[in-house]
Parts: C-alpha cells; structure tokens; sequence
C-alpha cells in the first residue's frame, strides 16, 4: 500500500487557494469604480488647453459620468480622445492601484506664429498647424506671407533650426516669405534686414552670418548695415546705409 503523500495535499491546497484568492481580486478590481480625473501637464507653466477642457474631453468618453467600473472603462479610447484636441501632442492615461484615473497630457510646441488676418495659427515642434489658444499666447517667431506645400518641408526645417538655437532664437523675431518663396528675416536689436534666399544650406547660411554678426559687433560695424545677403553661401554680402 502507497504511502499517503500530505506534501501534496498541502501543494494542492495552497495552489486552489492562490487561485481564489487571485480570482477573487480580479473580479473585485474589475468591478470596482475608477474615480477622478487627476490632470497632470508635463509642460505645464503655459497651458494652452485647459485643465477643465481635458476633464470634459475625459468625462464625455466616460459616458457623461465622474466615476465608471473598472472594467468598463478603455483607456486607449481615451487617449486617443485627448490626441484628438489640437492642442495636445500626446496623453498618456492610466488608473492607480487605489483606482484613480489620472492622464498625464503633453502639450504642442509652438515654435512660430503665422500672420494672416483671421486665419492666424502657430507652427509646432512637428511642423503641424496649431491654433491659436484663448487661454494662453505664445512670444513665439512672427510669420507673414504664404507658405506654399511645395516650400513647407523646407521651411518647417528653417523654423525648427532657428527655435533649437539659442543665438538666432533669441535674434530673429520675424520672417517674411515672399510670393517667389525667399525668405527675408528681421533681428530684435538692429535695423539691417535679413536676405536669406531659398530654405537650403541653411546651417552654412546662418553659420556665415553668426561669423558676420560677431566680426561686426567686434568691429562696431553692426550699426551702418541696412542688408545682410545670405543667399551666396561663400560669403555674405552687406549693404550699407
């Protein structure tokens, strides 16, 4: 006769246990109610969009209700809810171990503002179009004149530059776009004004003229020019008044 194995007994026991234990507290923690929304910017000292926005948008994909059972409750619709607004780039959306539903929502960057009369908009981080925020306005690059599909690669590329570096962000304050699809600049502390031509060779462009800048400023120059001319990338060509 077989020896009674209680070892097994026990290893059984404590395994339908962990089952009923685990089955239990899922079905406990799927039913239970997610309460919230807590609203977090990861940018937040400018807020373009609203806290009360983003809970509205939250609150709709809930069903109209503040609190929700767990495992009605989808978290990608909701993200893709907040992605939609135009004024967000990405949120992220999750529920705490103590059930609170919380988003974390990342703002667009606008990196310019383009003038033209009531059809006014920024330029974000990405090269997409923004509106313009009732809530907040951005002391962003000024843009005036049409940007055409066939030279907005081009000049996404040039808006992005001159944001990243920290010399011409804080220098050039505006641009115009002329109908040929040339670009003219004007800088925040002196009169001359900018030729820079087409958006290509950009780096050596403004690498000739952050070269000019300093060797004028040295020389106590920087005051006689009416016209910098960026557009030969071997040299720079100034008009003087």
């Amino acid at each position: 006769m077989k020896k009674f194995n209680w070892i097994n007994v026990k290893l059984i026991a404590l395994f339908g246990v962990v089952i009923f234990l685990y089955s239990f507290t899922s079905n406990r923690n799927e039913h239970r109610k997610v309460t919230g929304p807590v609203i977090s910017f990861t940018n937040q000292e400018k807020l373009f969009v609203t806290r009360e926005t983003v809970d509205n948008l939250l609150i709709q994909n809930f069903g109209g209700s503040k609190t929700i059972a767990k495992d009605k409750l989808d978290l990608n619709r909701l993200e893709k809810a907040l992605d939609t607004n135009e004024m967000i780039q990405k949120a992220e959306v999750f529920v705490t171990v103590d059930g609170i539903l919380k988003a974390e929502v990342k703002q667009k960057t606008p990196i310019a503002r383009v003038s033209g009369g009531e059809d006014s908009f920024y330029i974000d981080s990405e090269g997409n179009r923004m509106p313009l925020s009732n809530n907040y306005a951005a002391r962003v690059l000024l843009v005036s004149g049409e940007i055409k599909p066939e030279n907005q690669a081009g000049f996404n590329t040039l808006l992005k530059y001159i944001f990243e570096d920290k010399f011409l962000h804080q220098n050039i304050i505006g641009i115009q776009i002329l109908p040929s699809g040339s670009v003219k600049m004007m800088n925040r502390n002196y009169d001359y004004e900018i030729e820079f031509g087409k958006t290509v060779n950009i780096e050596k462009k403004f690498n000739n003229y952050k070269a000019f800048f300093q060797k004028a400023v040295q020389d106590s120059l920087i005051y006689d020019y009416k016209k910098v001319n960026l557009k030969f990338t071997q040299q720079v060509v100034c008009t003087k008044n």
